[in-house]
């Protein structure tokens, strides 16, 4: 398939479309047509197909089963699959989505379905926060990858946020506006991507001779509640910080909503960023700089990445990290002159 592919200055998946006769790729003729001529030049033997079958029996839809453990408490999943979805389809794939609640039983019965599926070339395997999985067996004899989650060792491929280049990107931007007082209200300490964007601040502190100040570093619970009882908290300190760091978009909210109960504007008195880029920071006053949780690129990453293994590619490495850029909008600017 590599030499074909090649030769007809297509992908290797385009080529597994169109030597498996997969209905639903979104292929032109001419394609078609190209890479056939360049399979048989090559000596490429073209399987045999029953000329008296039926063509609804004759061609074979080929199927990318998409596993998560839930996607309706929260936005990010939903966007994920999305971008899995799009991938699948331009590659002449569909995509078929199974949410199974994290209940064992529900889950063996929906990979023995997967699996038993004639068109089947892989699945993807996803999780609604980014931590460890114990991946099941049955699903180890197929074309994997995890995405948002990990193998405890990982090894196999998977595709996971990159949260400590994020952390970093938003203090950073922070410094670079000349905040030198940034104050940091996390997640729950125990999930994996609080960790990771505690990490980023930390590091961004210390690649720019800032120390780090543990009274400015608040714990929260992803919550506008948490917040805004933590800014509040943060703006009583004898040295209140020139800026608040929040660890997701809605904790910023609150945040936003407690400055403005104290009279201090945003960003002329305290500059705020948040993370995730949810569909609210373009609607908050002021609008919310924040930073891009790459949901819909990972979900495209995790299917591209599956095509190659089921092409019988070795990937470079086990592990990716996507990043995604900060969103300036209007809730940052340089500290106030009063600002310590």
């Amino acid at each position: 398939m590599t030499d074909v592919a090649k030769a007809a200055g297509v992908s290797q998946s385009t080529v597994s479309m169109v030597l498996n006769n997969a209905s639903g790729a979104r292929l032109s003729a001419d394609t078609r047509a190209r890479v056939l001529q360049e399979a048989m030049a090559l000596g490429y033997r073209l399987p045999h197909r029953d000329p008296s079958l039926p063509n609804a029996l004759a061609k074979q839809q080929a199927v990318i089963g998409y596993l998560v453990d839930e996607i309706s408490t929260s936005p990010h999943p939903v966007v994920s699959l999305d971008g899995a979805r799009d991938a699948a389809w331009e590659q002449g794939c569909v995509l078929q989505v199974a949410v199974t609640r994290s209940n064992p039983e529900q889950e063996n019965a929906t990979i023995a379905a997967m699996l038993n599926q004639p068109g089947l070339v892989g699945v993807v395997y996803s999780t609604i926060f980014t931590r460890p999985v114990e991946v099941p067996e049955a699903l180890l004899a197929r074309p994997l990858v995890l995405l948002n989650c990990h193998d405890d060792r990982r090894r196999l491929p998977a595709v996971v946020p990159s949260e400590v280049a994020g952390g970093h990107a938003a203090t950073e931007y922070l410094i670079a506006q000349g905040h030198t007082r940034i104050a940091f209200i996390n997640g729950e300490p125990w999930m994996e991507a609080a960790q990771d964007r505690l990490k980023g601040y930390r590091r961004a502190l210390a690649t720019a001779d800032l120390p780090f100040d543990p009274q400015l570093l608040r714990e929260g619970d992803w919550m506008s509640g948490s917040g805004y009882e933590q800014a509040l908290a943060l703006m009583a300190l004898p040295r209140p910080p020139s800026a608040i760091f929040c660890a997701n978009d809605l904790m910023a909210l609150g945040a936003l909503e407690a400055l403005k109960h104290l009279g201090l504007r945003v960003p002329a008195d305290v500059s705020v960023i948040g993370y995730d880029d949810q569909e609210i920071s373009r609607h908050t006053h002021p609008p919310l700089t924040t930073l891009v949780l790459p949901n819909e690129e990972m979900g495209r990453t995790a299917v591209e990445l599956l095509l190659s293994l089921a092409a019988g590619e070795r990937l470079p490495r086990a592990l990716t990290k996507i990043a995604g850029p900060v969103v300036v909008r209007e809730s940052v600017a340089g500290p106030a002159r009063t600002a310590g």
